[in-house]
């Protein structure tokens, strides 16, 4: 019995323990968070929702640079695919590239000792991003860098939803097809992008003493957008506005449903306003618990009239929300509360009616390759999944 109460005593420390190092944690990063956003940009994009066809392009621009590389990811396996990325950098390096790779601590917890000495061997500047660090253990272990950005040249910018890994290029049993979608950027807007590149190298990297010497003049693209970084919350306020705007539709296209409580008021609001609400979300689940912390979210929109689809052709890992086919965001973000309160993230927001269109085509496909979930789906008897929902729903800040 003493042994009991000395292990149940070990337990509620260790809870206390977490409780205050979030918390404590949470505020400090609240006091020192910047509100970064760009001026309505103008630049041209390419849409790839296919991996091979994402990277065969990504390699190939990678492999034509001539001045400096930029690259920010949250994951990068260590894999064929990632180690082919490796060594095209290291070999732009060699030529004399300026090569900086910027990868999460954890995300990228598979990358090697031996390839970070290696890339610094062949010249290329490397860091780890949101490293844990004291004196909150807890809380900086779960704020991630989930951007996606590469700037190549200080012409030609990538930014989405792609990792780097065997998986993103269907290679994969389990999750093949991968869906996504990944801008490919020119324009004006690439400088933006690079300059939002070195607030996080600034951050994490060897310091560079003149940023501005990277980012170039260049002329205004076709469509019009904006990028958003955000953090600490930032992010739960932008999708407020965005659904409080919509007046005929809202459609959301996630692999983690798992909104806020505001959020989720919001969507119910619009719902019974007349709003119509479709979401996408993968039939198949690539962790564990993310499908069941999402069901008694979608039970209430089901009920509520609004159409949810289980993407069934492949694993869908895409972020998307398009509001009345006039304005879209497309970014790293997923739709849940480790992207709006934890994650580093960023957005690109469309203003631009043909973009969205032409967009909408990407979205309308994927429904088709789809299948509608209903009420009686979610409500069939099912004990291991009610247990799964209650272990979800209590954790579910950090799936």
């Amino acid at each position: 019995m003493k042994l009991l109460f000395i292990l149940l005593g070990l337990i509620l420390l260790i809870i206390g323990w977490f409780y205050l190092d979030f918390t404590l944690g949470y505020r400090k990063h609240l006091k020192i968070v910047r509100k970064l956003e760009t001026p309505i940009l103008q630049g041209n994009f390419d849409i790839f929702p296919h991996g091979k066809k994402l990277f065969a392009d990504y390699f190939d621009e990678l492999k034509n640079a001539k001045q400096h590389i930029h690259v920010l990811f949250y994951i990068v396996k260590n894999d064929p695919i990632s180690q082919e990325f490796f060594e095209i950098l290291k070999g732009k390096a060699r030529e004399g590239v300026e090569v900086r790779l910027l990868l999460d601590r954890i995300g990228s917890f598979s990358v090697k000792k031996k390839t970070v000495a290696s890339l610094r061997e062949a010249g290329v500047y490397f860091a780890f991003s949101n490293r844990i660090k004291l004196p909150y253990l807890f809380y900086s272990s779960q704020v991630r860098n989930h951007r996606k950005i590469t700037v190549i040249d200080g012409e030609i910018g990538y930014l989405g939803g792609f990792n780097v890994g065997m998986e993103y290029i269907d290679e994969d049993p389990k999750l093949s097809p991968w869906r996504d979608y990944h801008l490919k950027i020119t324009g004006e807007s690439v400088s933006y992008l690079q300059q939002e590149f070195f607030v996080d190298w600034q951050e994490y990297g060897e310091k560079v003493p003149d940023v501005t010497k990277y980012c170039r003049m260049l002329p205004k693209g076709m469509v019009r957008q904006q990028f958003v970084p955000t953090e600490a919350g930032q992010l739960e306020a932008r999708h407020l506005n965005l659904i409080k705007m919509a007046n005929k539709s809202i459609m959301i296209g996630t692999p983690y449903f798992i909104p806020s409580k505001k959020i989720f008021h919001e969507l119910i609001l619009a719902a019974r306003r007349g709003i119509e609400i479709t979401i996408i979300v993968p039939f198949t689940a690539d962790h564990i618990l993310v499908q069941e912390a999402s069901y008694r979210y979608l039970r209430r929109l089901l009920r509520e009239g609004g159409k949810v689809y289980q993407f069934k052709n492949g694993f869908y890992h895409a972020k998307t929300i398009i509001i009345d086919d006039r304005l879209c965001d497309i970014g790293t973000a997923n739709f849940d509360k480790r992207s709006l309160f934890l994650n580093k993230e960023i957005n690109c927001y469309f203003y631009d009616e043909e973009f969205v269109a032409r967009f909408k085509e990407v979205f309308v496909k994927d429904i088709h390759d789809s299948r509608p979930l209903t009420l009686s789906d979610l409500n069939h008897p099912n004990l291991f999944r009610s247990v799964k929902e209650v272990i979800a729903g209590s954790i579910s800040y950090f799936l």
